[in-house]
């Protein structure tokens, strides 16, 4: 997690547009969604989001955007699943 992404978390959560096809980096899980709806709301300060921040690990996701995004993908192979 870095300033930039702290600043487009903030934007889309906002309801700011954006232009790009694919977004790829961390996600934010709950307890990080409510640290930066937190700052949205200035409950508490930048400095403060990134010391609650600190020794959470968000996982990472890779986010398809448009049409176009979708055409970067290839299927290589289906494995069916059987549940027990």
């Amino acid at each position: 997690m870095t300033e930039e992404w702290l600043d487009f978390i903030v934007a889309c959560r906002t309801g700011k547009a954006h232009d790009y096809d694919i977004v790829e980096g961390p996600m934010a899980d709950d307890t990080i969604y409510n640290y930066v709806q937190g700052f949205i709301d200035g409950k508490f300060s930048r400095a403060a989001f990134w010391e609650l921040a600190k020794f959470k690990y968000p996982t990472h996701q890779i986010s398809f955007h448009t049409a176009r995004a979708l055409t970067t993908l290839r299927f290589l192979k289906g494995v069916q699943v059987h549940e027990e």
